[in-house]
């Protein structure tokens, strides 16, 4: 069992720490000074976060007996580098799965999945639109389908990074998109929503969530855009193929399918369109709130991890171009 987890780092700064990680990245790198000497680099990480690691010598060893994925058995320095927290390894080797308990490794919600899809096939079920509800439900009732969704992370690193985080990035989303749709009257409420549940039902293939989170080959190469398109199609000539059936309408798949090519909202995002109707622009809009408040909660908590006041920004975010401020803990320990 591991007794040190990445985000008690900040707790060990200067110390020599064992423990237990999953090796999510590595590579050899050139150290510099053109001397042509290497250094290993690798990501370590556990259900907590992510941490950078360092190994300066004696490291072939460890490349032969490690790779990406596995878990690993390190001892190392903790320190902090440009804001960050590091690790500077002295020993690492790889760990039999005998060694671990694998739910120290992947982060998880901390809502219970079966109470989420009980909540959202409410939703569902409460569709004025019968063909919608029977292509969402042709979804979540797929045995192979249903239950990556219901496990499957929303993204490697960012928003929803942990196991049941597609679930509850839909589930928030759609609650979002059925209390914003009634200001909006050019919004179908139904089809608004069956957009949220499919716009991200791609990543079930484009990532993978066994010891870590990563991308699938299919996702480096297609992406969960194109490939929730084909499942749409997929599935719509399944519902058409069924005995007596009422073919899917055309119209609906048309309008399904423009929210999934463009729910990333501009082009450099990677959407191959720009919303052009009602519910694509407020999946769009809402779809990319949801994510940037899940980050900042995020951060929000890194930072007070990290020992950071409530008068400091986080770090810098990437993904959203800034540092951010938490207003709420800026006012509380002004009022204290």
């Amino acid at each position: 069992m591991k007794d040190f987890f990445i985000a008690d780092a900040p707790r060990f700064d200067g110390q020599v720490v064992v423990s237990y990680f999953c090796l999510s990245g590595m590579s050899v790198r050139e150290k510099q000074g053109g001397t042509g000497e290497k250094y290993f680099c690798a990501t370590l990480s556990d259900k907590t976060g992510q941490l950078d690691a360092r190994m300066w010598e004696e490291f072939a060893d460890a490349i032969a007996s490690c790779s990406e994925g596995c878990y690993v058995k390190a001892q190392g320095t903790i320190s902090q580098y440009k804001g960050k927290w590091q690790i500077t390894l002295k020993k690492l080797r790889h760990a039999a799965e005998s060694e671990v308990e694998p739910a120290d490794f992947v982060p998880a919600s901390n809502f219970d999945p079966a109470e989420m899809d009980a909540e959202l096939r409410g939703y569902i079920a409460a569709f004025a639109n019968a063909d919608l509800r029977r292509l969402v439900l042709s979804f979540l009732d797929d045995p192979t389908v249903g239950p990556m969704f219901a496990a499957a992370p929303a993204a490697k690193r960012l928003h929803h990074a942990w196991l049941h985080g597609l679930l509850e990035h839909v589930l928030h989303l759609v609650r979002i998109c059925l209390a914003t749709a009634p200001f909006y009257p050019e919004v179908d409420p139904d089809l608004l929503v069956t957009g949220a549940v499919l716009h991200d039902i791609g990543k079930i293939r484009e990532l993978s969530w066994r010891s870590s989170f990563n991308y699938t080959l299919e996702g480096q190469l297609i992406g969960h855009i194109s490939i929730a398109q084909g499942m749409l199609h997929e599935k719509i000539a399944l519902l058409n193929a069924e005995p007596e059936a009422t073919p899917f309408p055309d119209k609906l798949r048309l309008l399904v399918e423009h929210m999934i090519l463009s729910h990333h909202g501009k082009l450099e995002f990677g959407s191959p369109k720009l919303p052009m109707t009602p519910e694509a622009m407020l999946l769009s809009a809402l779809d990319d709130l949801e994510a940037k408040f899940q980050t900042l909660r995020g951060e929000f908590a890194a930072s007070k991890a990290a020992g950071k006041s409530a008068t400091d920004t986080t770090e810098w975010v990437r993904s959203m171009d800034r540092a951010l401020f938490d207003s709420q803990a800026f006012l509380a320990e002004g009022e204290e």
